[in-house]
């Protein structure tokens, strides 16, 4: 059981300790005096590579999760029977998944399409969902580090 927790806490701690450092470090750099054009491509290149390691890492704390709540004695198939913390963590987990999916499948491909036109050639939806895309990776943050905190709940009851 430690060697489960010990690996679904490093995935976890890989994804949302990725996510903080791409918010927080690399975006904010590579933004400074309005250079973000200029870095485009090492972003894209940057958040790719994340991108794969994030989806190893879900795939890890879903098997981990899984086993780890079954050695709790969760009944995984009777959601009725599971505690309110677990149901709060799970629900911001599938929340979590559904964001980074709408990132990396929807959104994503959407802007770099629309970033690829002439600004002259976008239409107002197109300049709308450049202009508010950078919500959804906030929002998955902000949702992650509320699952850190279910998590830490759950393990405290």
């Amino acid at each position: 059981m430690f060697a489960l927790v010990w690996i679904h806490l490093l995935a976890a701690l890989v994804w949302v300790g990725g996510m903080v450092f791409l918010s927080v470090v690399l975006v904010p750099v590579l933004k400074r005096d309005g250079g973000f054009a200029q870095h485009v491509a090492l972003f894209r290149t940057i958040a790719y590579r994340f991108r794969a390691v994030v989806w190893g890492a879900m795939g890890i704390l879903v098997a981990t999760g899984s086993a780890l709540a079954v050695g709790r004695a969760i009944p995984l198939t009777e959601p009725w029977l599971w505690p309110t913390i677990f149901i709060a963590k799970i629900s911001l987990v599938t929340l979590l998944f559904t964001l980074t999916l709408l990132h990396d499948l929807v959104v994503g491909p959407q802007v770099r399409r629309i970033l690829g036109t002439a600004e002259a050639a976008r239409s107002g939806r197109d300049r709308l969902l450049v202009r508010y895309s950078v919500l959804v990776p906030r929002v998955s943050l902000l949702v992650a580090l509320l699952v850190l905190l279910a998590a830490v709940v759950l393990a405290r009851t």
